[in-house]
């Protein structure tokens, strides 16, 4: 038998489309801070993820906090081999069910409703939104934590250590590119002691619609940083 055939590459557009008919969280928990990702800001998590790492495409992947199932229908779209999505929130779960049906990829994704901890076995690959820890501090350190335990490679996204207009001004300035700034300290230096290290980081625009009360513009544009972190051997 010859060379299995090599998948095509499936155009940014193309998954920015997909990515676009999936439905945001209804009902969006401030505490869990439940922010959808925007589907520019998503496809670009993704297509770095696919296709300047090698990380989706035949992998076995796993969105932790998976919300109503963004990035995870996204890895499913772009050809993992199996996805899983975890989320502690019923209704997040629900909706993520209800967009796999709705965009043909019922079968894609498994679902799991419970809490980061109770996940088990090993991935190739790890994306993830986690709470910023905003709103309850550290949030986002139990996701890293997890998500190396977890997977060979990590895709977490956090929120840059300051508001940096300058880089939100180049940022836009490339059409929302990605561009390579440094780690945190602190972000280096916890992940080194729970047995991974930083490969790269990757600041993105994000805009966040008017979502909850305590928000007093219609949206607000920040600057986040994607953390590409591989795992312990």
């Amino acid at each position: 038998m010859g060379e299995p055939a090599q998948r095509r590459l499936i155009r940014k557009l193309d998954l920015e489309r997909f990515l676009s008919k999936i439905k945001p969280h209804p009902t969006p928990n401030v505490k869990l801070e439940q922010y959808t990702l925007s589907e520019s800001a998503a496809a670009t998590i993704l297509y770095l993820a696919a296709y300047t790492y090698g990380g989706i495409v035949d992998k076995r992947v796993l969105d932790l906090g998976c919300g109503s199932g963004r990035l995870a229908l996204g890895a499913a779209f772009l050809g993992a081999e199996s996805v899983v999505g975890v989320d502690i929130d019923k209704t997040a779960v629900k909706v993520a069910n209800q967009n796999a049906a709705d965009v043909g990829s019922k079968d894609a994704v498994e679902w799991v409703l419970g809490d980061i901890d109770a996940v088990t076995g090993r991935f190739d690959t790890v994306v993830q939104n986690p709470p910023f820890g905003v709103q309850k501090r550290a949030a986002d350190r139990r996701f890293i934590q997890k998500a190396l335990a977890l997977g060979d490679t990590v895709f977490s996204l956090h929120n840059h250590p300051v508001f940096d207009k300058r880089l939100l001004g180049k940022l836009k300035a490339t059409g929302g590119q990605p561009l390579q700034v440094g780690a945190s300290p602190f972000m280096q230096r916890f992940v080194k002691e729970q047995g991974g290290q930083v490969e790269t980081v990757y600041a993105l625009p994000l805009i966040i619609p008017h979502m909850f009360d305590f928000h007093t513009k219609a949206k607000q544009e920040i600057v986040v940083d994607l953390y590409v972190i591989k795992g312990g051997e």
